[in-house]
């Protein structure tokens, strides 16, 4: 009896400790696309970006215009070539296809790898912004609000403007909400 009276009696230590130690916890959350949206560099990095993607989109179009200038070469001359002329043609045609494909996911990879490079800096200030608000406000821990398109925190107070903290620290203007 004694024993059980020392192991609840631990127990319970334990747990007003626990619930102690839990009321310095103070949680965030915030909405990081919506700030990088809301950021005036946004704009500029939106034109770069399309600009990027336009000369892309020019040279594979260019890319397969020739490629496909050669099909057409091939198929008017193909009953006047001999049979080693043709599979010649054909494995350079081939040749050709491959490229014009390796070209394309490359120049996916290069997209992919500009928009990285144009929106670093401004994750980077994002980033800054959010961990000076959550240490200027005492917050342990600040939870992105969305994941993909899964949120992650399921309830949190609405009083919680961690977002527009961030915004304001940024010096950026708090959109009017939407309903």
């Amino acid at each position: 009896m004694m024993k059980v009276k020392v192991v609840l009696s631990a127990i319970a230590l334990f747990c007003i400790g626990f619930v102690a130690q839990a009321q310095d916890l103070k949680i965030g959350y915030t909405n990081v696309e919506l700030i990088m949206d809301l950021m005036p560099e946004m704009e500029q990095i939106g034109a770069d970006i399309q600009d990027y993607q336009s000369q892309l989109q020019t040279n594979i179009q260019t890319k397969a215009q020739d490629f496909q200038r050669k099909v057409q070469a091939y198929e008017q001359s193909a009953q006047t070539m001999t049979e080693e002329a043709r599979n010649q043609k054909v494995n350079e045609l081939q040749k050709l296809q491959q490229e014009v494909q390796k070209y394309e996911q490359d120049a996916q990879v290069s997209y992919q790898r500009k928009l990285g490079e144009l929106l670093e800096p401004v994750q980077e200030k994002v980033f800054n912004a959010i961990n000076a608000v959550a240490a200027e406000n005492d917050y342990t821990h600040v939870f992105s609000e969305a994941a993909g398109n899964s949120p992650i925190l399921l309830y949190t107070r609405d009083d919680d403007k961690f977002t527009e903290l961030v915004l304001a620290k940024l010096g950026i203007e708090v959109p009017a909400r939407q309903n």
